[in-house]
C-alpha cells in the first residue's frame, strides 16, 4: 500500500508563535510555561501551565473546524457523561497568524492508543454510554462534514481504490466486508450529533479507565455509524457487543455500516501515516479487527 505523509502545515506554528499570541490577546496567561504536547494533522497543541492547552490550527481546513468547536462544544458539554475540551478562551486572527484559535482545559491521562484501558469491558460501556448521550438530533444549523456522517456509498470510490493496494488475500476479505456494509440500509433517521473523528488517539485513559474524549474538530451531524466504528478500533468482538449494549439503539444495519466505516477509516489511517507511527498502528489494529 502506498503510504503518504500527513498534510503539511500551511502556516508555521510554534511555541514562539503561541507565546506572541498570548502576549497580545491573553496577557494574564502569557507567563505560564508552554511546551508542545502534539503536532497533528490539523493542530499544534501546546500545554499551557498545569490546567490548560492551546490549540492552534496549522492549515485552513482545520481553522474552520476550530470554529465549530468554539460554537457548539460548550452547548454539548453539559449533557455528556465524560469531560470534553470545551474552549474556555478564544483567540483571534493576528498579524502573524490568520485564524481563530482556542484555549481549552487540560485533562490528565494518556491517549488510549498508547495506554489501553485496564478494564476494556468498562471502557466499552463508558464509550457506548457517551455516544448514546452525544447522538441526539442536531439542529439544522449544525456543521456538515463532507467526509464523515455521510452515506457509505460516498466513500466507495476511495475505499475501492485503496483496496487495490492490499495483499490479495486481505483484499478479498476486505472487499466482502465492504460490500456487505455498503448493501446495508442507509441511515433514515434525523441527522445526529457526531464526534466525527472518534479513534484511540482522541480518547483519554486515566487510572485505567476512560476519562475524557478530546479533539472535536470534526464535530458534525449525520449517520451515527461513523462514530460507532470506534468499536473496532479498541475492542474484541465480545467487548464490541458490550459497547453496543451500552449504546442501546444500534440496529443491525447501523452496526453493519459501522463496520464498513471502521474499514474505510483504517485504510485512511494506513495510507496517510508515513511519518505518523501512532496513526499507522491504529490503522493496522482496526483493519485486523474488521477482518477477524
Amino acid at each position: 500500500m502506498t503510504v503518504h505523509r500527513m498534510p503539511a502545515a500551511e502556516v508555521a506554528v510554534s511555541v514562539e508563535l503561541v507565546r506572541r499570541l498570548l502576549d497580545e490577546q491573553h496577557p494574564d496567561l502569557a507567563g505560564l510555561p508552554i511546551e508542545v504536547a502534539a503536532n497533528g494533522w490539523d493542530n499544534l497543541v501546546c500545554r499551557l501551565g498545569e490546567e490548560l492547552l492551546v490549540r492552534l490550527p496549522r492549515r485552513a481546513l482545520a481553522a474552520a473546524l476550530v470554529a465549530h468547536e468554539q460554537r457548539w462544544l460548550p452547548e454539548l458539554a453539559g449533557r455528556l457523561p465524560l469531560p470534553v475540551p470545551a474552549p474556555v478562551r478564544v483567540g483571534q486572527p493576528a498579524a502573524r497568524y490568520p485564524w481563530s484559535w482556542s484555549i481549552v482545559p487540560y485533562f490528565p491521562g494518556r491517549i488510549a492508543a498508547d495506554a489501553a484501558p485496564g478494564d476494556p469491558w468498562s471502557a466499552a460501556a463508558a464509550l457506548g454510554g457517551f455516544l448514546d448521550a452525544l447522538h441526539a438530533p442536531a439542529p439544522a444549523e449544525a456543521p456538515v462534514n463532507p467526509h464523515r456522517g455521510i452515506p457509505l456509498a460516498a466513500r466507495a470510490e476511495s475505499v475501492l481504490t485503496r483496496l487495490t493496494h492490499l495483499d490479495p488475500a486481505d483484499r478479498a476479505a476486505a472487499l466482502r466486508i465492504w460490500e456487505a456494509a455498503a448493501a446495508a440500509p442507509a441511515w433514515d433517521g434525523p441527522p445526529l450529533w457526531l464526534h466525527g473523528d472518534l479513534h484511540p488517539a482522541n480518547i483519554l485513559v486515566e487510572g485505567g479507565r476512560v476519562s475524557a474524549v478530546i479533539d472535536f474538530g470534526d464535530l458534525t451531524s449525520g449517520d451515527p455509524a461513523t462514530d460507532l466504528s470506534v468499536a473496532w478500533m479498541l475492542f474484541t468482538a465480545e467487548q464490541r457487543a458490550a459497547l453496543r449494549r451500552a449504546y442501546g439503539r444500534a440496529d443491525d444495519a447501523t452496526w453493519e455500516r459501522a463496520r464498513g466505516w471502521a474499514l474505510a477509516l483504517s485504510l485512511v489511517f494506513l495510507t496517510h501515516s508515513a511519518d505518523n507511527p501512532l496513526m499507522r498502528g491504529i490503522g493496522e489494529r482496526t483493519f485486523r479487527a474488521v477482518l477477524d
